[in-house]
């Protein structure tokens, strides 16, 4: 039993070290912010009503090969207006990150665990998670410490239940994506969506700033104080 079972958390392994090697590869060689403006493109053109679906249910893959979707985020804010692009966006951030989540508790779980060591501090996450799991996912979605593709694979591996999870980030991530959609919708062109980044790094930085008090004392409750 032990041999069919090390046999199978090999094959994990594999599994997703093959996926790793091919996000990385693409990213390299593949123009990734041309493709998805071609995406936000057809989605204007020729999707009609169905449009905001369709950009909502891209944040699935894009989410689960860690490509960032700050673009579908700006994007749905230049094609929906603020309303629409605000509930699509935030929708498919939420499925997003709950299909990396479950992928990281299924097959991926030896390669997320085996990736902890690079993150010291967050074993003290996975304490505080079993105490309060909404309330802890809430303030790491809410202060973006960590890089939002590599959270969703860390917390799959905490105590937290899927549907705390999902209640918690869809909350948490509403600040930012508000943010990223509004600057979507003073973009006078599509080609500026896959710049508009930098339009939006200031309050990226204040949020983070602000938020890294608020999680040093809360997310990581024993650092901070004498």
């Amino acid at each position: 039993m032990a041999f069919q079972l090390n046999w199978a958390s090999a094959f994990r392994v594999a599994l997703l070290l093959i996926l790793v090697a091919s996000v990385s590869v693409a990213c390299y060689t593949l123009p990734v912010e041309k493709l998805l403006k071609d995406f936000l493109v057809w989605i204007k053109e020729d999707l009609g009503p169905f449009g905001p679906l369709v950009l909502a249910i891209a944040y699935i893959p894009l989410t689960i090969l860690a490509v960032p979707a700050s673009v579908l985020t700006l994007g749905g804010g230049y094609l929906f207006g603020l309303p629409i692009g605000f509930v699509a966006d935030s929708i498919g951030a939420t499925l997003g990150a709950t299909a990396a989540f479950l992928l990281g508790r299924t097959i991926g779980r030896s390669y997320v665990i085996s990736k902890l060591k690079a993150y010291p501090k967050f074993q003290a996450v996975a304490i505080a998670i079993q105490r309060s799991g909404f309330k802890i996912v809430f303030l790491l979605r809410l202060v973006p410490l960590l890089p939002f593709n590599m959270l969703n694979y860390l917390l799959s591996v905490t105590p937290v239940n899927i549907g705390e999870y999902m209640l918690a980030s869809w909350f948490g991530m509403m600040p930012i994506t508000f943010a990223l959609v509004y600057v979507g919708t003073t973009l006078k062109d599509l080609s500026d969506v896959t710049h508009g980044w930098d339009e939006v790094s200031t309050t990226r930085w204040v949020l983070m700033a602000v938020g890294f008090v608020v999680s040093d004392r809360k997310v990581f409750p024993g650092q901070g104080t004498s």
